[in-house]
């Protein structure tokens, strides 16, 4: 049996990756936190609630969890933010032209990975 505190260590180290792709482009963010929400579940009841039910966040672990999927408003918003980044970093700041295509490499692999997650559509009531 794997203690918790295990459990609560690696969940937060993928809470803090996933904050960082907040603000690296090509690094995503929600996959981090839906992961760091498995963990905390294993390890801490009080921390999986607490990323739950975070303001900003926690409504798409909530649908993902429930549904193994993301809303299409998600997948549009994750997908602008991270390009936005990806183009403003790759042609503007960044002048080795190596490390552009990792960028932009990075960034069709994202795009990849979140057109492959199923789409959430809410039942019509």
């Amino acid at each position: 049996m794997i203690p918790k505190i295990i459990f609560i260590t690696i969940g937060s180290i993928f809470l803090g990756i996933g904050a960082l792709g907040i603000v690296i482009p090509g690094l995503p963010s929600t996959p981090f936190f839906i992961l760091s929400a498995a963990f905390y579940l294993r390890g801490s009841l009080r921390l999986h609630k607490w990323i739950s039910n975070h303001r900003i966040f926690g409504k798409y672990i909530k649908v993902y969890q429930e549904n193994k999927a993301m809303t299409l408003r998600s997948k549009i918003i994750a997908m602008t933010m991270m390009w936005t980044m990806i183009l403003i970093s790759s042609f503007i700041f960044i002048e080795n032209l190596i490390i552009r295509w990792i960028i932009l490499s990075a960034g069709v692999i994202g795009t990849i990975v979140i057109i492959n997650i199923k789409t959430y559509k809410k039942a019509d009531p």
